[in-house]
């Protein structure tokens, strides 16, 4: 109570005090002492009983003269208004409460007198039908209350019914006790009629006087068992809720996978208009049990129900019942308060109309005192934004805005000061007056939150629940177990304070030495208090298995079809991404950043004779090492913006997943936003980069091929950030993508080059072909040779006079080298099987040029010398007409460009010298080797044809081969990148290396005894 509110009292005393009438100042001063002396100490009696001295005297007169009705009726409207904005309704219905309270202790009633009430309830906007009940029922006696729905009436008639009045039948109470509740703030009256002393929190109720009740409050009677605040309030909830709700958990029991750690067997029973706490010291499964118990872990053995639903086995039928607000948040950091709010509320209520959302908001931040924050950026625990108070309550709001009839909070006060711990506790309490169960666990709450709880459940190391039931009583319960002196002492008998962390200090007492000092040992171990629990708890509680099914109360919730559920995710991730400014700037620059300085550094100068600072494309040394360059880029740029998105929404995930909302849909929004991301940062560095490098005719190819390697690593990405458990393991495991791309490019290191083991001369390895970087770097390559606008006028030509060249220049006369050396080995009467192996080989592969001798021996080497000569001679006739039908295509250019020194300057401006020398491969001095049985063509790599019918191919082959068909590298390369991007989407929706990291770590349980003593620490 405040000074203001306690100065306003002294007031209204002093106004309706009837100075007409002889003496009644006197009683009514009598009155007031005695009420200040109930509550203040002796300083502040005396002063405040001097205020209303004071304000008795104003009241008796105005000017000189005497103080008429009207008056006094203007006076109190006055001291009312100056409160209405100071205090909540809750309070002024106090005031009013007070006033007929003095009215009655002072034993003057007229009608005048109350009119000056009802004036004060006026003004405080108390209905007329709530004050007549609160005066009847403060001015009333046993037989003169009447009776109303707003009535509770407890005595020792089992009999008793009435169709208004509820009833709980208290066994040997000699008497009565009335409650009245004023409704519009849920404050509770009692009045107690009888032979015998009953106690209020400790203090003795007075016959025939009115007293407030609040959480905690319990009355007591040595012949009777305790009646609990709860209790009360609950007759009220029954009435109200036509659904109730039923919880009942009979002997269930859970434990981790390749432990004992877990919840012991454990019985359990609640219902609506219950507000269930769970304490116990770190580590004892708190969170575990709420997990248990709404249904997130599966059960080991034993049921649970829901108004005789099976939470895992009815799962569907219990849709939208169950609420769960875990500790950690669950909020976009990136949006406002109102929009977290919007996007929840659009996954939950699929029928709903937009203005209906729009007014369910609405009501939510009214509500959860979100008013002020609806604008607001919810920020993140470093850059906060929004307080930790605020926080909580909207991670408690997305879950009650879809009203579930259960709710399940883990830690609700944790990390806030006392008052927010104090409002956070109180809107939970809210919940169960409207007829919800909510559950939740808190560590050691104040004497005020400890006495809003309904039911207290006490949990002890090793998961063991060694409590449960009325909070108060927990206290004598542990003090009666350890024979403390008077056990029966729950509360301060001066001040009504619980003292709460007690219950704790004497289940985890030490056992002392012979010197007095504490050691780790306890007196009674978690095993000992179960056993305890077993015994004189459940054992007298017997839970039933439910009977039938009940009616389960009305629940909105629907969640949307799969594409409406995309549509949604996708709006909110776009959203985020645009609310966050420095995300978007990093984004957005980095690509055209990265273009200027791989541009500008690349761009090599040769210059002219007469201007020695002219670029000149042709004779850009770095373009390879641009275009290398480039494929990195784009798979750092794809695996950057991709690497923390699902772990970031972990915790939000896990909640959505809780409410059974699509993977799939959450899943493709982050796919696609990460696509277009990926496009738009693509586009800006190939339009850049290509411009600078003066890189003409094929920016689109450049795009596409770049897009589709960020498009693979966005998904390598999300699989890292949906598998991963930190954003340290995130970036620590991107080296391992991102370095076999550069080694196993073929860039870095020549793949005839690599070790022996995993080379081959023939293909590129299996180890290039799994890198996206080859295929890439290969298609760009050979497109920016073959399909430049100069080249692609005499490829077709140029490749069969390679292959002509290569067959009439070396492989033939290679050939006949190895036929003479086998002939003359022959003759020496030496082995040469496997020298004519290979060349049987060779010879069949042009077959199809001209038949092979029947007769491949040493006596027809005669006719298989011959046949190589006219093979010889069909190649060079083939190269000479492939070369005349280009100098007459470079004839025709000549005359379209007219002149030499124009097609030169043509030249110049697309084709590039140093990757005609890669892919023509003009470093290498030999041109062909020996593989396994074989001669492979080095020459002209570009020019050579593949034989493989899946694909496989040389390097830089300008083709490859699916079976019958030759498909342009190109497109082949960005076809299998596509492929890959969708097996890096399958395993991201399977989760399949989320799960192979789960078995690996199992199986490291398994095999290391100090990493599973880690792992049960954790999960605890």
């Amino acid at each position: 109570m405040n000074e203001s509110v306690l100065n306003a009292l002294m007031k209204l005393f002093a106004i309706i005090v009837d100075e007409q009438k002889h003496g009644f100042e006197l009683a009514a001063r009598d009155v007031v002492a005695n009420y200040l002396e109930t509550r203040f100490n002796k300083e502040w009696q005396e002063r405040y009983l001097s205020d209303f001295d004071t304000f008795l005297k104003a009241s008796y007169y105005d000017n000189g003269n005497l103080d008429y009705i009207q008056t006094k009726h203007k006076q109190l409207t006055e001291v009312c208004v100056s409160l209405l904005e100071e205090v909540d309704q809750e309070q002024k219905v106090w005031i009013m409460l007070q006033l007929l309270e003095f009215i009655d202790d002072s034993e003057f009633v007229g009608d005048e007198i109350l009119k000056f009430v009802q004036t004060v309830s006026s003004t405080f906007k108390i209905s007329d039908e709530e004050f007549e009940y609160a005066q009847q029922f403060i001015l009333g006696d046993e037989y003169s209350i009447p009776f109303n729905e707003h009535l509770l009436l407890i005595d020792s008639n089992e009999d008793f019914k009435d169709e208004l009045v509820k009833h709980i039948y208290v066994p040997k109470l000699r008497g009565r006790v009335f409650v009245l509740r004023i409704k519009s703030t849920n404050t509770y009256l009692i009045k107690y009629f009888g032979e015998y002393n009953l106690f209020l929190n400790g203090h003795n109720i007075k016959i025939d006087r009115s007293y407030l009740i609040t959480f905690g409050s319990v009355i007591r009677s040595s012949r009777i068992d305790p009646i609990y605040y709860s209790q009360i309030v609950a007759e009220f909830i029954v009435l109200k809720n036509r659904s109730q709700i039923n919880l009942v958990a009979k002997d269930i029991e859970f434990k981790f996978k390749g432990t004992e750690n877990g919840i012991h067997s454990f019985s359990f029973k609640a219902e609506s208009g219950q507000l269930i706490g769970i304490m116990g010291g770190s580590g004892t499964g708190k969170s575990t049990l709420l997990n248990v118990l709404n249904g997130n872990l599966p059960l080991n053995s034993g049921n649970i129900w829901i108004n005789g639903y099976d939470i895992h086995k009815q799962k569907d039928k219990l849709a939208g019942v169950i609420g769960y607000v875990p500790q950690d948040d669950l909020l976009l950091e990136e949006l406002t308060v109102f929009e977290n709010l919007y996007y929840n509320s659009k996954l939950c209520f699929d029928k709903f109309s937009e203005d209906d959302i729009l007014n369910i908001i609405e009501d939510t931040l009214e509500k959860f005192d979100l008013i002020e924050a609806r604008d607001l950026k919810v920020g993140d625990p470093i850059n906060k934004i929004l307080s930790g108070g605020q926080r909580k309550r909207l991670n408690i709001a997305l879950e009650m805005m879809r009203r579930p009839s259960i709710l399940f909070v883990d830690e609700p006060t944790s990390g806030l000061s006392s008052m927010d711990s104090e409002k956070v506790m109180l809107l939970l309490k809210r919940q169960t007056l409207r007829g919800r169960l909510v559950m939740c666990n808190i560590h050691q709450p104040s004497s005020d939150i400890f006495k809003l709880l309904d039911v207290l459940i006490i949990m002890d190391q090793g998961g063991r629940v060694i409590y449960s039931g009325n909070p108060v009583e927990a206290i004598v319960y542990f003090k009666t177990q350890s024979h403390f002196v008077n056990a029966d002492e729950s509360e301060c008998l001066t001040c009504g304070n619980v003292s709460s962390e007690q219950i704790l200090k004497i289940v985890e007492t030490k056992m002392t030495n012979e010197y007095g000092k504490q050691i780790r040992k306890r007196k009674r171990g978690s095993e000992e208090w179960y056993a305890y629990y077993k015994e004189k708890i459940e054992s007298k509680k017997a839970i039933q298995t439910p009977k039938k099914k009940t009616v389960l109360p009305d629940n909105y919730f629907q969640i949307p079809q799969r594409y409406q559920q995309l549509k949604i995710y996708l709006s909110r991730d776009i959203n985020s991404k645009l609310s966050n400014i420095q995300y978007m700037m990093i984004t957005l620059f980095e690509a055209p950043l990265l273009a200027v300085i791989l541009g500008y550094f690349t761009k090599y100068i040769i210059g002219t004779i007469d201007d020695p600072s002219t670029y000149i494309f042709a004779e850009n040394e770095n373009l390879p090492s641009y275009i290398f360059m480039a494929v990195v880029v784009a798979l750092f740029l794809g695996l950057i913006i991709s690497a923390e998105e699902i772990l970031h929404d972990r915790r939000i995930i896990k909640r959505e997943s809780f409410l059974n909302l699509s993977r799939l849909s959450y899943i493709n929004s982050k796919v696609l936003v990460m696509l277009g991301i990926s496009a738009i940062q693509s586009f800006f560095f190939v339009i850049i980069a290509n411009s600078i490098l003066e890189i003409k005719g094929l920016n689109f190819e450049y795009w596409l091929m770049l897009y589709t390697v960020s498009a693979c690593a966005n998904l390598i990405g999300l699989n890292l950030s949906a598998s991963l458990n930190s954003v340290v393991a995130v970036y620590v495991s991107i080296p391992f993508i991102l370095v076999p791309q550069l080694l196993f490019s073929g860039v870095i290191v020549s793949y005839n080059k690599l070790h022996p083991s995993i080379t081959t001369q023939k293909y590129v390895p299996v180890c290039g072909d799994l890198m996206t970087s080859r295929w890439a770097y290969e298609a760009l390559m050979v497109e920016q040779f073959s399909k430049n606008e100069f080249e692609k006028q005499f490829f077709d030509l140029e490749k069969e006079m390679s292959d002509a060249s290569y067959k009439a220049s070396f492989l033939i006369p290679e050939l006949s080298r190895r036929f003479k050396a086998y002939v003359r080995l022959t003759h020496k009467n030496q082995n040469g099987e496997k020298k004519l192996k290979l060349i049987r080989s060779e010879f069949a592969k042009l077959s199809d040029i001209d038949a092979i001798p029947k007769d491949i021996s040493v006596s027809n080497a005669d006719s298989v010398n011959q046949w190589l000569d006219d093979l010889q001679q069909v190649f060079r006739g083939r190269y000479s007409r492939a070369s005349t039908k280009r100098d007459k295509a470079y004839h025709d250019l000549l005359k379209e460009y007219g002149g030499s020194d124009e097609l030169f300057a043509f030249k110049q401006r697309y084709h590039n010298k140093a990757i005609e020398k890669v892919v023509l491969n003009k470093r290498e001095l030999t041109k062909f080797t020996e593989y396994k049985g074989e001669l492979v063509r080095l020459k002209d790599p570009i020019f050579k044809s593949p034989e493989h019918k899946v694909g496989r191919a040389h390097f830089y082959a300008a083709e490859k081969r699916l079976g019958n068909y030759l498909i342009e590298t190109f497109w082949f390369n960005l076809g299998f990148i596509w492929l890959t991007t969708a097996f890096f989407y399958l395993t991201l929706y399977f989760d399949f290396f989320r799960r192979f990291f789960v078995h690996a770590e199992r199986l490291w349980l398994k095999l290391m005894p100090h990493g599973d003593f880690i792992m049960r620490l954790k999960r605890l």
